[in-house]
């Protein structure tokens, strides 16, 4: 998740995230705030490359970044990783130094992250193992609110997250498909488990929005995600078992 300007952005910061905000028209250079939710590398692969493209195309003001440990070791580590490159932009192009640009902070405790005036940043601690911290955020705006799940299985705390809001972006697992996506594959039965444990049912996400009470659930993070037998319909008529509200399968570039 990224916030521009006081504008939130629902991104993954897993491959290609720079990419996608280029596409969106939304300059590099402009990020203010980047919020990590777990360490699995679909969201988090791109993080320090993010930083660095946004650098290059003219980054000259702080980016917080806020996410669970270790998110300050890994910035540091990404910096040391790209120093060479760093270094010979600073003396050959005049560019600022990035490492006092960077300001990461390691989130520990759900709560308020952050409160600008504009925008509100709450945190809840959902559940998604392997992971002991895995983060939702909440986006409080003059003009709506929106919640963003991240990866968990059903999680009582996302409800409470999540009560009220005009938008919450869930993932979604549509358990049925689960044996096509995982076949041919040598690690099958683990990773089949992993994915079953870890996810939630597009029929409980469902139940998730009608309990926090929320205008509109955007399902996200398709697992599987490019799977042709699957359509819009059956995804969102699985969620509209228990959900009455707004139901929208979110794509890439879709603007809400």
């Amino acid at each position: 998740m990224i916030l521009v300007d006081d504008t939130p952005y629902v991104v993954d910061c897993g491959n290609g995230v720079a990419r996608q905000l280029v596409a969106a028209d939304v300059p590099l250079r402009a990020i203010r705030h980047v919020f990590i939710t777990h360490h699995h590398s679909d969201h988090n692969a791109d993080f320090g490359n993010l930083l660095l493209l946004a650098w290059t195309a003219g980054l000259q003001s702080p980016v917080d970044c806020w996410g669970p440990a270790p998110l300050v070791e890994m910035t540091s580590q990404f910096l040391a990783m790209n120093r060479a490159d760093i270094e010979a932009r600073i003396a050959d192009e005049g560019r600022v130094p990035l490492a006092p640009l960077l300001r990461p902070h390691d989130l520990s405790a759900p709560g308020i992250v952050l409160d600008d005036g504009l925008v509100r940043v709450t945190a809840a601690l959902v559940d998604h193992p392997p992971f002991a911290q895995a983060f939702a955020y909440r986006f409080d705006t003059p003009d709506r609110s929106i919640v963003i799940s991240g990866d968990t299985r059903k999680s009582e705390a996302l409800i409470r997250l999540a009560r009220g809001a005009d938008v919450l972006v869930h993932e979604a697992l549509f358990p049925g498909a689960v044996d096509r996506l995982i076949a041919n594959v040598a690690n099958a039965p683990s990773l089949k488990a992993s994915i079953m444990g870890h996810h939630t049912a597009v029929e409980d996400v469902g139940k998730v929005a009608a309990a926090a009470g929320v205008k509109t659930l955007v399902l996200s993070h398709l697992v599987p995600a490019e799977d042709p037998s699957l359509t819009d319909a059956m995804w969102i008529d699985a969620a509209r078992a228990s959900f009455q509200g707004g139901i929208v399968v979110g794509r890439d570039l879709m603007e809400l």
